[in-house]
């Protein structure tokens, strides 16, 4: 998964990930294998993107959490560790391949004390396969431009945000 890479390495490069920021990815395995969202899914796709995220996690501090599918309401799995629940709320599921998806299913498995959440506001997200994240982004979301556009056959959407800017005529803004 040479792109995936070459894409990590380009925003970790860019400074993309901030430690102690909490990032979403969106990943459809389907989609990168070629096939249709929710078609097929790979449980070995999903351990090379899971694994090269978490060299980026090691390298930076960054922490990744992943969006579900949308038969979990595109519920996000994370680290207990990362829970706050000032603004989040616990939900009772275990992503599966078949309701959740691949690489949500993979990182459930595979975190030290994992758990899911119903939604979640993050800075930033990575959408491997038009997987919709948008949700979980907060405003104002802002499109990260790469070299990288495609994850195998998969299309790559990279977002960040800013602070929404209010007032009016008379407002100044950093």
């Amino acid at each position: 998964m040479e792109d995936l890479k070459l894409l990590l390495n380009e925003l970790k490069t860019k400074s993309f990930f901030k430690a102690d920021e909490l990032c979403v990815i969106g990943c459809s395995t389907s989609e990168v294998i070629g096939e249709r969202i929710g078609s097929v899914g790979s449980m070995d796709v999903a351990q090379e993107i899971f694994e090269a995220l978490k060299e980026i996690e090691n390298d930076t501090n960054v922490s990744f959490v992943f969006q579900g599918c949308e038969h979990i309401n595109r519920a996000i799995t994370l680290e207990r560790s990362k829970f706050n629940p000032l603004t989040m709320e616990e939900v009772s599921v275990i992503p599966d391949v078949h309701a959740g998806g691949s690489l949500a299913t993979y990182a459930y498995q595979h975190m030290q004390d994992p758990m899911v959440v119903e939604q979640i506001t993050v800075p930033k997200g990575i959408d491997i396969g038009q997987t919709l994240i948008g949700m979980h982004i907060a405003h104002v979301a802002i499109p990260e431009r790469t070299s990288i556009k495609q994850i195998g056959e998969a299309v790559v959407t990279i977002a960040s945000s800013r602070p929404k800017k209010i007032g009016g005529e008379r407002a100044k803004y950093n």
